[in-house]
């Protein structure tokens, strides 16, 4: 009786009646359906982001299981299709021939309510030693709680990756593999290869209020159905848990980014294959803004590896909720610092620039003319000579709405009150090159190729003007360039 009712109100863009006879196929049609319906309310909303990777409509989160495959760069994320607040979690899809203009898809994954499943969180895609492609995600059961139970299943895809069937094997990771061995929160699999072995890690703890701990485990079969724990590979001290753990190779160093419910960490250093050990030489944050987590990496084609992180902090309300950075190109220093730069790629998207070159600027304010848009890239160099320090303010012609600042004072760099450290030594850096990508109501700053701030502003006016000013000196702004963006749909 209650499936009978379930298949009466099939049609109906509602969460379904019976969440225990829904097959993932069906519950794909309904999703659909609520994510199109949502699509005329939050694409007409001006605060909503045009040239970042975000679902059509509704909540988004963590980016997933970033590939390239057959041409295409795919890439997906954590989908909530029935509002733009948190809940049961799909997989949505989206793919690019050139990392610049995005395509997005039908959705590409939802739980099997029939098989027991309730959600579907975060992963990673490879290939298998078959050649297929094949995710591998963290599936959350029925009645069951996240914290203490989980299991890792896999799905294959078909050649053009639209169409996803579970595997047979499922689950390919259990807690049997753990044995006697305990690990709250274990999901989030992200799979790498390292000679001619398959490995895969996850994040978690070892105790119910531990410090996290990375798990690791390798492949006993082509199809990658089949898996060994290795145990654990790294231990984070005073971090209550290892989200989305993501673990690779940059040149000839290995590193590890870990989201512990706080500002997203990465750690650099060695890796035994044998042994399935890290050790961490250095560390810092792959964000100081308030508003970037769960980074998700994909390498290309050419070796390069590309991040993308989720921003999170958008309000309710508007039909969607969530977006993707700009995806940023990874290298490691040779002191041993993450650097990252904004994809080359990104520049096809700029329009015709504003410039300024050697501005003298002391004890007065220098006004500049921007484009009239509120989506945004501006590239300045600045010399902070005798200076205190220099800000640059985006003011709004509305007097309603919000200045958006951001500030150098050769210590530090500060976007809209949130303040990160230029160098953790006690010299005075004195120049600073920002690049600063504003999109409606995201600002993502980058400063001297290493620090990044994201995070979410109130919209910004697209009839604002820059203004420049020195406090206690003269400090010259060098060369400043700003460029309308162009969508990336």
């Amino acid at each position: 009786m209650r499936c009978a009712l379930r298949l009466l109100l099939f049609a109906v863009i509602l969460p379904p009646i019976d969440a225990l006879c829904e097959t993932a196929q069906e519950a794909l049609v309904r999703a659909e359906a609520a994510v199109k319906a949502a699509m005329p309310l939050a694409q007409t909303d001006p605060a909503r982001p045009i040239f970042h990777v975000m679902a059509p409509a509704q909540w988004m989160n963590d980016p997933n299981g970033p590939i390239f495959y057959k041409g295409f760069y795919h890439l997906f994320y954590q989908l909530h299709p029935y509002s733009d607040k948190d809940g049961t979690k799909y997989w949505g899809h989206v793919r690019s021939r050139d990392l610049v203009k995005w395509e997005p898809l039908p959705i590409a994954l939802a739980p099997s309510n029939d098989k027991g499943e309730e959600a579907i969180w975060s992963g990673s895609c490879t290939l298998n030693g078959l050649g297929q492609p094949m995710i591998f995600y963290t599936s959350i059961s029925q009645g069951k709680s996240a914290f203490d139970h989980a299991e890792q299943w896999a799905a294959i895809g078909d050649d053009d990756l639209l169409h996803w069937q579970k595997s047979t094997a499922n689950p390919v990771l259990s807690e049997a593999l753990h044995g006697e061995k305990k690990i709250y929160d274990w999901r989030d699999p992200f799979v790498f290869h390292e000679g001619d072995k398959t490995f895969l890690v996850t994040g978690g703890h070892l105790e119910k209020k531990g410090d996290a701990s990375v798990n690791i485990y390798e492949a006993e079969n082509p199809e990658l159905t089949k898996w060994k724990y290795r145990g654990v590979m790294f231990e984070i001290p005073e971090a209550p848990t290892a989200e989305c753990p993501n673990f690779f190779k940059l040149g000839d160093q290995w590193v590890l980014f870990v989201s512990p419910y706080g500002k997203v960490q990465y750690f650099i250093g060695d890796f035994d294959t044998n042994t399935c050990r890290f050790t961490a030489r250095t560390k810092g944050l792959a964000d100081h803004g308030p508003n970037f987590y769960a980074p998700n990496t994909m390498l290309l084609e050419n070796g390069d590896r590309i991040v993308w992180g989720w921003v999170t902090g958008f309000p309710s309300g508007h039909g969607w909720n969530g977006c993707l950075t700009v995806p940023r190109r990874l290298s490691v220093s040779r002191d041993g610092v993450l650097r990252q730069v904004p994809a080359p790629g990104l520049v096809k998207l700029r329009g015709d620039p504003s410039e300024r070159h050697n501005l003298h600027l002391e004890s007065r304010e220098e006004a500049l003319p921007l484009p009239r848009t509120n989506a945004l890239e501006i590239l300045a160099d600045i010399d902070l000579g005798s200076a205190k320090s220099i800000t640059l303010e985006f003011r709004p012609e509305a007097k309603a709405r919000k200045h958006i600042i951001i500030g150098f004072d050769g210590v530090k760099v500060t976007v809209d009150g949130v303040s990160a450290p230029l160098t953790a030594s006690t010299d005075r850096v004195p120049k600073v090159q920002l690049r600063i990508f504003a999109d409606h109501s995201v600002l993502e700053v980058l400063a001297n190729e290493t620090i990044w701030v994201t995070k979410t502003i109130s919209l910004l006016d697209p009839n604002s003007t820059l203004i420049l000013r020195s406090d206690g000196g003269a400090a010259t702004l060098t060369s400043l360039q700003a460029w309308p963006m162009k969508t990336i749909w």
